[in-house]
């Protein structure tokens, strides 16, 4: 500092703080505490994939459905069936009549049986039986020999029934009334016995067919034949004229 003598006069200053502005210890404060902030995190919106599901769902139900229809299926061709039998020929070779000393009978037929297998696999059938009766009562039976039938086909068997001298003393008065009208009425039943290859087991099949065939004592023709299957009771054939010449 200079002064009014022209001399420097030397003013000491004591040095400054290395922190000019010093806050006061508070021995008794405490750390500054901030209460907790609430922190909202912001998502993006979930779409669930509908479109997705729908078509899972859409598949299993699909294979659901396929796999009934195969069941479905598998069950028409594997299970068995009884034959079907049908009378497709029957021939009057003769018929006669004699009276003395008692009513008696003669007559014989020949009949063409056709058996058709409905099933997928082959059938053995063991015997084939054709009956004749006349008003409830069996005038006689003939057997034929058995044979196979591939799957899904027919085979035709030929029997011939001869009756001789069967009496109808009990049945005399109706054979005379049949005479009279000129139409004999005869029943006729066929059966078939056999058994179903699957696969390694053998099934029981059986099926039977009866016919009402009336045969005209004049011109010793069958002149109408009327068939049905015994278990179903529908008729097959109704009113088929079937001739000794057709045979």
């Amino acid at each position: 500092m200079i002064t009014g003598n022209g001399k420097d006069d030397f003013v000491p200053y004591s040095p400054l703080p290395s922190n000019p502005n010093p806050i006061p210890y508070n021995y008794h404060s405490y750390p500054s505490y901030s209460p907790p902030q609430n922190v909202v995190v912001l998502l993006p919106r979930y779409h669930p994939d509908t479109t997705s599901r729908r078509r899972r769902r859409c598949l299993c139900y699909s294979a659901l459905f396929f796999l009934f229809i195969i069941l479905a299926v598998a069950v028409f061709f594997i299970y068995p069936s009884d034959p079907d039998i049908r009378l497709a020929r029957i021939r009057l070779n003769r018929i006669g009549i004699r009276a003395d000393p008692i009513p008696v009978l003669d007559v014989s037929f020949s009949v063409t049986v056709k058996v058709r297998n409905k099933d997928f696999f082959s059938v053995t059938y063991d015997r084939l039986f054709v009956s004749i009766g006349y008003r409830g009562r069996q005038l006689g039976v003939v057997e034929a020999a058995g044979g196979k039938i591939k799957a899904r086909a027919s085979s035709y068997v030929d029997a011939t029934l001869v009756i001789d001298g069967f009496e109808v003393i009990y049945d005399a008065f109706y054979l005379l009334e049949d005479l009279a009208k000129g139409v004999i009425p005869f029943d006729t039943q066929t059966r078939v016995e056999g058994k179903l290859g699957l696969f390694f087991f053998d099934v029981p099949l059986k099926a039977t067919v009866s016919c009402e065939v009336y045969v005209n004592v004049k011109n010793q023709t069958v002149a109408r034949q009327d068939c049905y299957p015994e278990s179903l009771g529908d008729k097959l054939d109704q009113s088929t004229n079937v001739g000794a010449e057709d045979a």
